[in-house]
């Protein structure tokens, strides 16, 4: 049985969502891959942060969260370290990191990540900041280092949009991506081919936590255009930079807009795109017109879709959850299940 120690940066919804499914699925784990994962640390920037070198219970975590929203009264020799020290300082074999996304520094996570590669842990990440803006340093680093860098949690969540793309279907040559990378946007445009007008639609999709308060990166298209520069790296193997990606986002479109399209059997999708011609590789975010029969015209409400144009196999369509606090939890672990030790 391998034994491998976690130190969690961030504990908002995507490490608990890891955390619920160590948990919950612990037995399962053991049995059929031979792991056993332990949690040493947690540093959350408004939860505080603790450290046990002897492991700690992940119930204790999840319900000091769920009924104080933070860890400090929970028993532990070190509490208080800071990121870098957590990284540093721990016995942590991986360092999973889940801070807030930054798409126009990629900081602090970028220096985390750098931070936990030089001190020789693995580094599981689902965020898109240090992915989108550097990973190809960072990648390199990795490497150099013989460490795993897992980032399936960047683009579709726990949907394995990288994984297929990189490991399965690149060996098919892939001439062309194009997706629905954001859920809240194909959440909206659902709404308004339902009858919605767009700010009644924002206004449900912020109810039901698809929005933030302030939704500027989703419905302008930063969002998944940092995706598609991750897309552009992992899968093209050329480092885009988020002002290559040409952007525009849905907040134009009208109902009469939706509905023309609708008369003419066709739907609207906010669709980020890659597509490789004589040798040159051009990256675009915006709202397309679909005809009914296009595999991603039919993908509603928050579900993300990603299709890959290949040589040998023509198109391949993969359909999945883009968001979802366990959703982004299994891509985690679907990262730490393929390090090798």
């Amino acid at each position: 049985m391998k034994n491998y120690r976690l130190a969690l940066i961030g504990f908002g919804n995507v490490n608990q969502g890891l955390a619920e499914i160590l948990q919950e699925h612990a037995p399962f784990l053991a049995k059929t891959y031979g792991v056993r994962y332990t949690i040493v640390g947690v540093c959350g920037s408004s939860k505080g942060s603790l450290y046990d070198p002897r492991g700690l219970k992940i119930d204790q975590l999840l319900a000091a969260v769920r009924n104080n929203d933070n860890l400090e009264q929970i028993a532990a020799p070190e509490h208080g370290w800071d990121a870098p020290a957590l990284i540093a300082n721990s016995n942590a074999q991986v360092i999973v990191e889940a801070s807030t996304t930054n798409l126009e520094t990629g900081q602090p996570a970028i220096d985390y990540v750098r931070h936990a590669l030089e001190c020789g842990k693995h580094v599981v990440t689902a965020n898109k900041g240090p992915v989108a803006l550097n990973y190809s340093e960072l990648s390199a680093l990795a490497q150099r280092k013989g460490l795993c860098f897992g980032v399936e949690g960047t683009v579709m969540s726990g949907t394995p949009a990288i994984r297929l793309g990189r490991d399965i279907l690149k060996g098919a040559g892939i001439q062309k991506v194009e997706g629905i990378l954001n859920g809240t946007t194909n959440f909206i445009l659902t709404q308004m081919e339902q009858g919605a007008e767009y700010q009644d639609a924002l206004a449900e999709a912020q109810r039901l936590g698809y929005a933030e308060a302030d939704p500027t990166s989703d419905v302008e298209g930063y969002d998944t255009a940092g995706k598609v520069v991750i897309l552009s790296s992992l899968l093209f193997d050329q480092q885009l930079e988020m002002g290559d990606v040409e952007r525009s986002g849905i907040t134009r479109l009208t109902s009469a807009d939706i509905k023309e399209a609708k008369q003419a059997g066709e739907r609207w999708k906010l669709i980020g795109s890659l597509e490789k011609k004589a040798g040159k590789l051009s990256a675009r975010v915006a709202p397309v017109r679909l005809p009914l029969a296009h595999p991603l015209a039919g993908v509603s409400s928050a579900t993300n879709a990603i299709s890959y144009d290949t040589q040998i196999l023509g198109r391949v369509t993969l359909i999945g959850p883009g968001a979802g606090r366990q959703q982004t939890g299994y891509a985690l672990l679907s990262d730490l299940l393929a390090i090798q030790w």
